[in-house]
């Protein structure tokens, strides 16, 4: 199966891979909710916290991925240490995060361009959720779909040398903020230390899967690596301190360049902190730049984990044959990417306000994902301790238990009476529909398996 896969996968192109997922948009926009509830100091202790638990989740997929590099990373892991049916909820559950962040970042595009550009709209079509769409910025989000599809199509090495720009425009960018807050900026304001203290540090800390989400693109690429098992289990818990410390380092900025009555008012409060740290919008604009750098990353980045996910799962009979198909020349599921890219072209059709149930959904999926995998992880080490492992987690035990507890609670954190729950009809009826589709799918391809089964079986 995995074999299908050219290997062609530098160490840079899976660290840049990782990175450019989970440094998507919501360092440009999120930093001012994070500074003003939470504080610098607030802020700095929730990704640590939150780092933290993702670290620990992370060294599950880390073993996993390492002593088994098959493309489906999720699915294969929990296939092999439980069946195929809990095999499937896991890869289900994470292609449901990857596709609202894909279509997500087909809205994001057009509305950062707005910010850059702005341009005078024509062609109204209709409005959703108290948002007016027309058919111009519609077709600025379908327009980078058919790009970046185009770029996955042909091959994953352009697409991966792309990648890599864009992720070191994204770090680099996001470092001269931070120097700007060093060499421009005075101290961190007084008020924002630390927020409104304990409350404000769990409004943060409840981001953190929605901000971390990306790291796990790597184990549904491990295949295509072309560097020794061991050394991609190093590079997705590189990729995940990464992350970490460039978050920290965003707020830093955002909390020395913006006053508290400034952070109130800012509709981009990294970007308006560069402005003010460097006296000059120029440097604002530089900025969003950025940004739009990264949804493209994020955005890049999914489509290639999620088209192995679909590759996986109809490999193994449980969704269409269709998603299985590699093309010849270029070694790319094309089916898969092209599905995942009729998503995006479609999606800024339902504007941003009707894209904010998907993602909020799509949250869970991942969540429900992990704790799969972290169950998995302790299953496969009592069941296969003969597995050679590249990368050994020492203190499994300890690493395991927690890892399932945290995914647990990270669950908790989407259900009725929590801060970040879910909203009731839309975002549920979301979940409720996507893990229907699921179902459906399953069962028909289960059968349709199932009398191949029994004809090759009646055959001989």
């Amino acid at each position: 199966m995995s074999n299908k896969f050219s290997k062609s996968m530098s160490r840079a192109d899976v660290l840049f891979l990782s990175v450019g997922a989970m440094l998507g948009w919501g360092w440009v926009v999120l930093s001012g909710d994070w500074i003003s509830k939470a504080g610098f100091l607030g802020t700095a202790i929730a990704f640590l916290l939150g780092g933290l638990l993702v670290t620990f989740i992370g060294l599950t997929y880390a073993e996993l991925a390492a002593a088994i590099p098959e493309t489906g990373g999720g699915l294969v892991f929990v296939q092999r240490a439980f069946n195929d049916r809990l095999g499937y909820i896991a890869a289900w559950s994470v292609l449901f995060g990857y596709v609202s962040v894909i279509t997500f970042e087909a809205v994001a595009l057009p509305t950062v361009i707005d910010y850059i550009i702005p341009v005078d709209h024509q062609l109204f079509l209709w409005n959703l959720g108290g948002w007016d769409i027309y058919l111009t910025w519609v077709l600025i989000g379908s327009f980078g779909s058919l790009l970046l599809t185009s770029m996955n199509y042909f091959g994953i090495k352009p697409a991966a040398i792309f990648q890599n720009i864009l992720t070191i425009a994204v770090i680099l960018i996001g470092l001269v903020l931070v120097f700007g807050a060093f060499a421009n900026g005075g101290s961190v304001h007084t008020n924002s230390i630390l927020g409104e203290g304990v409350g404000g540090v769990m409004t943060v800390l409840i981001m953190i899967p929605f901000l971390f989400v990306g790291f796990d693109v790597i184990p549904q690429i491990a295949s295509e690596v072309k560097a020794p098992p061991k050394v991609i289990g190093r590079i997705l818990i590189f990729s995940i301190i990464l992350a970490i410390v460039f978050y920290i380092l965003i707020a830093y900025g955002v909390s020395v360049g913006l006053t508290p009555s400034q952070l109130e008012v800012t509709r981009l409060a990294t970007a308006d902190a560069m402005t003010n740290l460097f006296r000059s919008p120029v440097f604002g604009t530089i900025l969003v730049i950025g940004g739009v750098a990264g949804i493209v990353t994020s955005w890049n980045a999914f489509i290639i984990g999620g088209s192995r996910i679909l590759f996986a799962m109809a490999e193994r009979g449980m969704i269409p044959k269709w998603f299985a198909y590699i093309h010849p020349k270029y070694k790319t599921p094309t089916h898969g990417i092209i599905f995942l890219g009729l998503l995006g072209f479609f999606a800024p059709f339902l504007g941003h306000s009707a894209l904010n149930w998907f993602v909020n959904a799509g949250g869970i999926g991942i969540v429900i994902g992990y704790m799969l995998v972290s169950i998995s992880f302790m299953k496969l080490r009592k069941t296969e301790p003969e597995l050679e492992r590249p990368y050994k987690i020492p203190n499994w035990k300890l690493t395991g238990v927690i890892a399932i507890i945290l995914s647990i609670i990270f669950i908790t954190f989407y259900l009725p009476g929590m801060p970040s729950a879910l909203v009731w009809p839309m975002e549920w009826l979301i979940v409720f529909g996507w893990y229907g589709i699921g179902t459906i799918l399953y069962l028909f391809g289960s059968r349709k398996d199932s009398v191949k089964k029994f004809k090759d079986v009646s055959s001989t």
